[in-house]
């Protein structure tokens, strides 16, 4: 963009005649000790119904004394990618037990799921080569593959036949890549049929389950867990530790010539300092609990199943999402605005989701559950979102 302040003061203006600025808010205080649903935000207090951390661990005191023993420890950052100076007895212990809780040779750690996304991207994909995605991937894949010069070939949305199709009509394919918790849908992808398509072009799949580990599947290692897939159906797994574990970094887990390969490649490993080290001491503290605490899980089944039925009861058109993702789809961005700030006024933070990080058309309001959610603040979200809801129709 050339510089051209007038022209750029009237693309921001027109943004806002769109509905599509967004807005950033300042969480001033967490007001109920350990509890990350409830915040205060301009001097009022909220419930949050729109975080990612469905576990409720973010706020959990072993991953805050885990994460300050190491500071103490260790220091209060790695001071150095991992390559040079910066991988640490915590790195090197969070690997290993990524590794086996995903049943995998190896893990890789990433300082951002989109930094894991694109060093995947860019590790496997060559110039001109196909690389084929579902049409509502995360923007990191989407921007893994144009930073990797790829040929960026889409099917649609969650329909392993297209894929396969798109396959077949385009030999050389090195890339198939799909989240597993779509984060906006709230939808699992197919991955078992893709999993044979994309053995049947002898392409890598792909799956960034930075949604699904921890929150989905029988004992929380997400959507592959759901469908039944390992290694040899799904030889990149991709996953976050900001979501359900409530901390931050993510890792590619894979046998163990794929994460060599990934540790010689992927330049946002190579180029980029390493987690602090109590970050990596606090996931490995949230990677336990997860494993071991199955009644966060069930509590999440129970909360979601009471939100859909209520939703059913008072008229709300929630997706078809069995997931802690639960999209109203609204479809006018202001619109979707205008019920966001309706919760607010009664007490809740739901987020109106807009494009472009939806398509045209798509607005909605993305509700997420945590673990910490009881029965009286989801019915009460109910309540105020049939009240906005019914309000806005009449």
């Amino acid at each position: 963009m050339q510089r051209d302040d007038a022209g750029l003061a009237a693309a921001l203006a027109g943004l806002d005649a769109a509905a599509l600025r967004r807005t950033r808010r300042t969480i001033e205080a967490w007001p109920v000790p350990g509890d990350g649903t409830h915040v205060v935000v301009g001097g009022r207090q909220l419930r949050v119904f729109c975080s990612n951390d469905y576990l409720g661990l973010a706020h959990h005191p072993k991953l805050i004394e885990a994460q300050h023993a190491a500071a103490r420890r260790d220091g209060s950052g790695a001071g150095a990618s991992h390559l040079v100076s910066g991988h640490g007895r915590e790195h090197a212990a969070l690997e290993q037990e990524l590794a086996a809780w995903t049943g995998r040779e190896r893990a890789l750690l990433y300082s951002t799921g989109y930094m894991a996304n694109l060093g995947v991207l860019s590790a496997f994909a060559t110039r001109g080569s196909p690389v084929l995605q579902d049409r509502l991937n995360h923007a990191s894949l989407i921007d893994g593959a144009r930073l990797a010069e790829a040929k960026l070939l889409r099917y649609a949305h969650a329909d392993a036949a297209d894929a396969a199709r798109r396959l077949e009509a385009a030999p050389g394919c090195e890339l198939v890549a799909t989240d597993g918790l779509f984060s906006m849908d709230g939808d699992v992808a197919p991955l078992a049929p893709l999993a044979e398509a994309a053995r049947r072009a002898r392409a890598w799949l792909v799956v960034d389950d930075a949604h699904g580990l921890g929150a989905t599947g029988a004992t929380g290692r997400g959507t592959l867990e759901m469908q039944g897939l390992g290694s040899d159906a799904v030889p990149l797994l991709v996953g976050t530790l900001g979501k359900a574990f409530g901390c931050a970094g993510a890792f590619v887990a894979g046998d163990r010539d794929v994460i060599e390969w990934l540790l010689q490649r992927s330049r946002t490993y190579i180029y980029t300092t390493a987690l602090p080290p109590g970050t990596a001491a606090a996931a490995r503290a949230a990677l336990h609990l997860a494993a071991g605490e199955g009644w966060r899980r069930e509590r999440l089944v129970q909360l979601i199943a009471r939100l859909r039925a209520g939703a059913q009861q008072r008229g709300l058109p929630l997706a078809g999402s069995t997931s802690p993702i639960q999209p109203l789809l609204v479809g006018d961005a202001a619109r979707a605005l205008r019920l966001s700030a309706a919760l607010d006024a009664r007490g809740y933070w739901v987020g109106a989701i807009r494009p472009p990080t939806v398509p045209p058309g798509t607005a909605r309001l993305r509700i997420t559950l945590s673990a910490q959610h009881d029965e009286a603040a989801v019915d009460g979200l109910l309540d105020a979102l049939a009240e906005a809801w019914h309000g806005e129709a009449a």
